[in-house]
């Protein structure tokens, strides 16, 4: 045990329920959500939310785009990705198992931009989820993550279309050349 994990507060999942605002619980450490997110921010997730829900309704019904909303991975880790597709149904009133996809966006602050390349990429990958994708508005940069042998590897960076494969018997084409409008 290090030092500061012998001094520092650990969170759970009920304490987290009694919080106002915006927070992320990773291995019962709080991460506040706020400022909120900056214009390019919101623009790329309305915008990418709506390719992949145009995508979905074409080529994969059964799955389901979602904004921010709780998926408790443990007890005291509780994450709101930006974007995230789930393809199977949701029984609580929070997400309990891995969704197929998961987009963050990234903000302008330097510590949510490596939480979200280190900490966050480092649990998808261990919960099995298949692809991850990481927005830059700042440099209209699309990176996109898929677990191969059991890591995430690169598979495409800016594409300007890609195809998921969900499922077996789901896949989705998703345009994303008019996200930086």
């Amino acid at each position: 045990m290090s030092i500061a994990s012998k001094y520092r507060p650990h969170y759970t999942y009920d304490e987290y329920c009694q919080w106002e605002g915006n927070w992320e619980l990773i291995e019962g450490m709080p991460y506040a959500m706020s400022p909120a997110p900056v214009p390019s921010h919101q623009r790329a997730s309305i915008r990418l939310g709506f390719e992949l829900e145009l995508a979905l309704q074409k080529g994969c019904k059964k799955c389901k785009l979602y904004h921010p909303i709780d998926w408790k991975i443990s007890d005291d880790t509780i994450l709101q990705p930006d974007l995230l597709i789930v393809c199977n149904k949701i029984e609580k009133k929070y997400l309990d198992f891995a969704p197929a996809l998961i987009v963050e966006i990234l903000s302008p602050a330097t510590a949510t931009a490596s939480k979200d390349r280190n900490e966050k990429m480092e649990i998808y990958e261990e919960q099995g989820v298949k692809y991850y994708i990481i927005v830059d508005p700042q440099f209209k940069k699309v990176e996109i993550y898929q677990i191969i042998n059991k890591k995430y590897e690169p598979v495409a960076i800016t594409p300007t279309e890609f195809l998921f494969e969900l499922e077996d018997d789901c896949s989705i084409d998703v345009s994303l050349t008019d996200i930086w409008e």
